[in-house]
């Protein structure tokens, strides 16, 4: 009898000990990992094969970019009910940003946004870009970054999950000056943060604007985003010519269509009686952020009431360029079918000034060897 109680009190506690030992485990093997992934995406006229990398935080937010252009191609976040959603606008396959495509996601350079008859000098030297935009030369001309296939590799991060873009622009393709090298690294945070850390140098005297170009649509093209709520961090901005370069000026946003100093709609004002407004076929226009450009700073705020998603935009940037998706008009059918209607996207694009190399009064975008431009946009997503 003593015997089968020693053993029946042996026996459970071998039980509670085996227990013990394996729950823990149990709830490790449930915690969600942060993860890259790779799959092939297409292959490029010129036989090059495109890469698309899967990036998933411990939340499950997900964002899939490719090597070509460095695009954003897919977005998820949850809506205020838990629902994961493509918040960014893009096409299922490589041949629809092939074909045409709006600088859907993609990295934006050498020079994001406009120059003036393409032209510009530095130390008394004449240059030619090409001309693709109203007389101007546009986001770095015919064959910009958006074109061409960068390398790309997972890199090590302690908020999460990273991939470092690299290329190199030879000099004088698409006639800037200097062999340029660039190194762009995309962070998705197990915060829901994700960030733009950009690095570039070069070896002769050259400008550089860089910058990332998603559209987005925080309804998950439910709706266009004329009700999608905006605040810019900005006091003023600056006016453009008819073909949307700056003039020079540097206009207060005080009663104005282009004060978002308070949250509103996008399309609260719009369609405003306002020169400005018919000049970009709505906003088109880059704000002078009120911060200290050196520092990361608080630059606009995004927020869509109906589903509850919304954004915050931190950026070093002086400036940061607002697009309303003005131009899109519904010849463009994305992903799942969606057809991409007017003022169906919206951009943000943190960058220094546009025709800054024409615009002694503006911040500088020269960079020469021996110095390295480095600039940080970071993107913060929850929802209310």
């Amino acid at each position: 009898m003593k015997n089968s109680i020693a053993q029946l009190f042996f026996l459970t506690g071998l039980f509670f000990l085996v227990i013990g030992c394996s729950a823990p485990q149990k709830k490790e093997e449930k915690e969600a990992k942060a993860t890259v992934s790779s799959a092939p995406f297409g292959t490029l006229p010129s036989g090059a094969e495109v890469t698309q990398y899967t990036m998933t935080n411990t939340n499950g937010m997900e964002a899939k970019v490719i090597s070509y252009g460095g695009i954003i191609t897919s977005l998820t976040m949850p809506d205020r009910e838990g629902q994961m959603e493509d918040i960014v606008l893009g096409y299922d396959n490589l041949q629809g940003y092939l074909d045409a495509s709006p600088y859907f996601g993609a990295i934006i350079g050498r020079y994001g946004n406009r120059i003036a008859k393409g032209k510009f000098t530095i130390d008394d030297v004449d240059y030619q870009l090409p001309i693709n935009n109203i007389g101007n030369s546009l986001h770095g001309g015919i064959t910009g970054f958006d074109k061409v296939n960068w390398t790309v590799k997972e890199v090590p991060s302690d908020k999460g999950v990273a991939l470092k873009l690299t290329y190199q622009s030879v000099d004088m393709e698409e006639g800037y000056p200097g062999n340029l090298d660039v190194t762009v690294t995309y962070t998705l945070g197990d915060d829901n943060t994700l960030t733009f850390d950009y690095q570039s140098t070069t070896d002769k005297k050259t400008v550089v604007n860089l910058t990332q170009h998603s559209y987005f649509n925080l309804s998950a093209m439910k709706d266009d985003v004329l009700s999608t709520e905006l605040m810019i961090n900005a006091d003023a901005y600056l006016p453009v010519d008819s073909t949307l370069i700056p003039t020079g000026e540097i206009r207060p946003v005080a009663g104005t269509p282009f004060d978002f100093t308070t949250s509103k709609k996008i399309g609260e004002e719009i369609g405003a009686d306002n020169q400005q407004l018919a000049f970009g076929g709505g906003y088109d226009h880059c704000w002078v952020l009120n911060e200290d450009p050196k520092e990361l700073s608080l630059a606009a705020t995004a927020y869509d009431p109906s589903s509850g998603r919304a954004f915050d935009v931190y950026t070093s940037e002086p400036g940061i360029q607002f697009y309303s998706g003005n131009f899109l008009d519904g010849t463009i059918t994305g992903k799942s079918n969606n057809v991409y209607k007017h003022r169906s996207g919206f951009c943000l694009e943190t960058q220094h000034f546009p025709d800054s190399p024409n615009q002694e009064s503006f911040p500088t975008t020269i960079l020469s060897p021996g110095e390295t431009y480095q600039t940080t946009t970071l993107m913060k997503f929850y929802t209310k």
